[in-house]
């Protein structure tokens, strides 16, 4: 009960996967795990219960502390009931505080003039209310319980300080609801962010990875149709079978995560296995990977427009045999992996494609690394040579 005074408690990407039958296509869409974040959640989530349950019980506890000497005082003569009767009006008022924050809940949504317009009538009605349940509490002690609660009533029957009181706690009320909503709704923003970072980084990582199958496909088809043309449909027939098999393997890899650098190699194996029907005796291929470095962990595809534009710019123009020599190792707890190749080639690099093969790899180091990782290459008279470098690896378990 809060009156004037001497009161008793008074206070002033989808994908296309083989099929098993040959010739046959199917879609395939990678799962999202969590990726794509829902943003459209209602804010009334942000306003809990719990915490309004709590915060209130704290508020009105530390309100009947403060006033429970001037209860004791008020009521020494009348005895512990006489006290508790006063002291049970903080439930009456607990409760139309919870009915307060119904409403404060109901309208987070709304418009913030409305809003705010809403909630502060919400504080005076429950102010009024509780004042005039004050009054008509006190008369029915006073003639029924405690003949000592008389005088109480002529005091509460001025309820404009008691009513006014009942706004100041009230407002305060509301404004702890209001300050424990805008802390949690900042909370799950800044959450919310950091998963859209997350998510518009793994799409990227998804886009570039994706990029590289047209790009692989298209080189590759170029091959078979060459084999076609002249007329060695063995060698054509073998490498479209190869071809099939690596992309099984390649396209059920989730782009997004990182996998073993080992895992990346055994692939690289079978892209120059298919482009070594092509070639034959002209690609020979040198891969050596310390155990240590097989299994860092790299983002899927990253070596392999390397090693593709070794073929293409290395092997391909020379009459030659060219020898590619792919080399991981870690140096000082950095792994550097290096794709060579003991021909020149073109002067320069893309000169006759796109360059999409090391834009890529220089982007998708990018978007996991940052400015961390890097790509470098070197030309000489006969050898060509890209080094990338990762910092802080992970291993494989």
């Amino acid at each position: 009960m809060l009156g004037e005074g001497v009161n008793g408690s008074g206070w002033c990407g989808p994908m296309l996967m083989m099929s098993d039958r040959p010739g046959t296509l199917r879609l395939a869409t990678p799962p999202l795990r969590g990726r794509v974040v829902s943003i459209m959640r209602s804010a009334s989530s942000d306003a809990r219960w719990r915490e309004a349950i709590l915060l209130t019980l704290a508020l009105w506890l530390f309100v009947a502390i403060i006033f429970l000497p001037t209860i004791i005082i008020r009521h020494w003569d009348a005895g512990v009931g006489s006290m508790a009767l006063d002291f049970s009006t903080y439930f009456v008022s607990f409760a139309f505080a919870m009915a307060m924050f119904w409403v404060f809940r109901k309208t987070v949504d709304w418009p913030q003039t409305a809003r705010i317009l809403i909630l502060v009538a919400t504080v005076f009605t429950v102010a009024v209310a509780n004042t005039v349940f004050d009054l008509a509490y006190t008369d029915w002690v006073a003639a029924n319980v405690e003949s000592s609660w008389s005088n109480l009533q002529r005091t509460l029957e001025r309820g404009y300080p008691s009513a006014l009181n009942y706004t100041l706690v009230f407002g305060v009320n509301m404004a702890f609801f209001q300050l424990s909503f805008a802390r949690r709704r900042e909370l799950r923003q800044e959450r919310q962010l950091v998963d859209a970072r997350s998510a518009a980084q793994q799409a990227q990582l998804a886009a570039l990875r994706y990029q590289l199958n047209p790009h692989f496909l298209f080189n590759t088809l170029n091959s078979i149709s060459a084999l076609i043309v002249t007329r060695r449909n063995e060698d054509a027939e073998l490498m479209t079978d190869k071809l099939s098999s690596f992309l099984r393997t390649s396209l059920a890899c989730d782009p997004a995560e990182l996998v073993p650098l080992e895992h990346e190699l055994s692939l690289i194996e079978e892209y120059l296995d298919i482009e070594g029907v092509r070639f034959g005796e002209r690609l020979n291929v040198e891969i050596d990977c310390d155990a240590d470095a097989g299994r860092a962990l790299v983002p899927g595809f990253l070596v392999q427009p390397l090693v593709e534009n070794a073929v293409k710019h290395g092997v391909a123009p020379s009459r030659d045999p060219v020898t590619i020599t792919v080399r991981a190792v870690i140096e000082d707890k950095d792994l550097c992996i290096t794709v060579a190749n003991d021909h020149a080639g073109s002067r320069t690099v893309g000169m006759h494609g796109t360059g999409v093969g090391l834009i890529n790899v220089e982007r998708r180091l990018e978007a996991v690394y940052g400015k961390a990782a890097s790509l470098t290459t070197e030309r000489g008279e006969d050898f060509y040579t890209a080094t990338i470098c990762i910092p802080g690896i992970q291993r494989a378990d």
